[in-house]
Formats: C-alpha cells, structure tokens, sequence
C-alpha cells in the first residue's frame, strides 16, 4: 500500500531540476512547484539577470540562478559545465524558454490577395529564426547540452524508479489552425511537439525521457496580449467567471496551481510511465478551436 501513498507516489523529494526560462511565467510556477516540494536543487536559467534573482530570493538555498542563452551552443555548454562542477548531475531539465513574435497583421477573409502579400511579406526573417531558435532549436540543443547530466542523474539513484527526463514546454499553438494566428510561434511549437516525440525514441538507449506540457493560456509576458484583446467579465483572469464558455470552457486562464500539479505528476513517481507524451492543459479551449489534435 506505500506505493500508491501520494506523499510518496508525487515527491519531488532531493531533486536536481534545471528550468530554462525559470525566472517569469510559467517557468516561475514550475521553479515554485520544486522549490515548495523538496527539490535539492533548481537552477534557473535565462538572460535577464534581474528576474533570476528576484526568483531566487524565493528559496536562496535551493534556487540557483543562472544567466545563459539557449539560442547559443557555447553558452549551454557552459551551464552544464557550471553544474557539473557543482552537483554532478540533473534528473530533470526543463526546456522551457520562449519567445513569440507577431502574427500577419491581416486576414485573407478581410483583404485581397495583394494586400494580404503585402502584410504577410512585412514579417521580418530574422523574427522567424529567432523565434525558431529559442522555442525549437534550443530543445535539441539544450537536451544535447544535458545529456551526460541526465545520465549521470540515471547512475545517481536519487529517483527510485524513475529515469531521468527531459520536459518540454510546448503550446497548444502548435495544434491550432485558425489564420488569425497565422506566424511563426505556432510553427515553433508544431516542430517543438513533435521534436519532444522524436526524442523520446532516440533517447531511449540511455533510458532518458522526453516529454512535453502543451499548455493553453496561463499569465506570462507572452500571452498578456491576448489575453488583454480578450473581453472578460472580471479583472482576474484567473478566476472562474473570467471569460465566456465559448472561448475558454474553464472560464478562466491557468492558475499557478494547475501547472505545479502538472509538473509535479510528470517529474514524480506518478509519472514515470510517461515517454514521448504531450500533455495538454487548456481548461479546454482547444475544444473550441479549429485544431489537429
């Protein structure tokens, strides 16, 4: 009966999490989640020195904040140096990082062929290759970066009957079909989501897993626009009775809870059955909107 005990069957208990994007968003629920459960350590990683610090301030002896840029190659290499150094291994590295630039401006219901060549052609190149490095390219690169951390965290033995795992931070953006989102961040999370499926077959001969959230709209720098374009009922986007059912079944964005939960089943014992999973939490929009899921 132990076994299926929750205190036993969610611990988090002596982790090593590394979180990219750990300092804002959903990174910071995700860093709060480990850093209230017993996590040995979480690193935090991202290029704003300023957010690192104020988040680790949280839990200064068990937060680590690290400044690193995922887009750059030397610059992963260097932050699984640094914890090499310092701890030996991670049984848990969170690709999370994101950026998003904005969509065509037009829709072709709206304006003719020429016009909507015109807006289309106004996206900048270097938007979609930045966006492309940070929410999909890092993910290889990243997880290629930590591979040796994630093996060693495997030898380790910190995590009875789990393996080490990498988790990724997709979006539902990358189901969703409907054109006025039409631009290069649905296109990154598409090949995010099914680079996390690729990975996690290849991974296997070093029994490392992958696996991915696919959230909908939780409070973060990135969705604050939409989510301010969007009429609501109540100040608090997070409160029930936010938004109307036709938009958000849940009637309300994510909370900090709904993604700790997550993160705590999919890094825990409960768990580790999972491997080239996409998990999706949306409160259901998805349900209402053109997709291929």
């Amino acid at each position: 009966m132990d076994a299926v005990k929750s205190s036993k069957l969610f611990s988090v208990e002596g982790m090593v999490v590394c979180i990219t994007g750990g300092g804002t968003g959903i990174g910071l629920m995700m860093t709060k989640a480990f850093a209230a459960n017993g996590a040995a350590k979480v690193y935090i990683v991202g290029r704003r020195k300023e957010k690192l610090d104020e988040t680790a301030k949280l839990a200064p002896n068990i937060i680590v904040p690290v400044v690193a840029d995922v887009t750059s190659k030397e610059s992963l290499c260097a932050l699984a140096d640094k914890i090499k150094q310092e701890t030996g291994y991670v049984n848990l590295l969170i690709c999370n990082s994101g950026t998003m630039s904005p969509p065509v401006s037009a829709l072709a219901t709206e304006v003719s062929i020429e016009e909507y060549r015109v807006k289309a052609l106004e996206q900048a190149s270097e938007d979609w290759a930045q966006v492309f490095a940070t929410n999909s390219s890092a993910i290889f690169f990243s997880t290629m970066a930590f591979l040796e951390l994630l093996d060693a965290g495997n030898k380790k033995g910190n995590c009875a009957g789990r393996k080490s795992q990498v988790l990724v931070t997709s979006s539902i953006a990358g189901y969703l079909r409907t054109p006025f989102n039409m631009g290069a961040y649905p296109s990154s999370k598409a090949a995010a989501t099914h680079l996390v499926k690729h990975l996690s077959g290849t991974l296997v001969p070093y029994s490392i897993r992958v696996n991915a959230i696919a959230p909908g709209l939780f409070p973060s720098d990135l969705a604050a626009g939409l989510i301010a374009r969007v009429t609501m009922k109540k100040d608090d986007p997070t409160e029930e009775g936010a938004f109307e059912k036709e938009f958000q079944p849940a009637e309300r964005v994510g909370k900090t809870e709904d993604m700790a939960g997550t993160v705590l089943y999919m890094a825990s014992a409960a768990g580790a059955f999972m491997n080239g999973n996409i998990t999706v939490l949306d409160g259901g929009s998805m349900g209402q909107l053109p997709a291929t899921y």
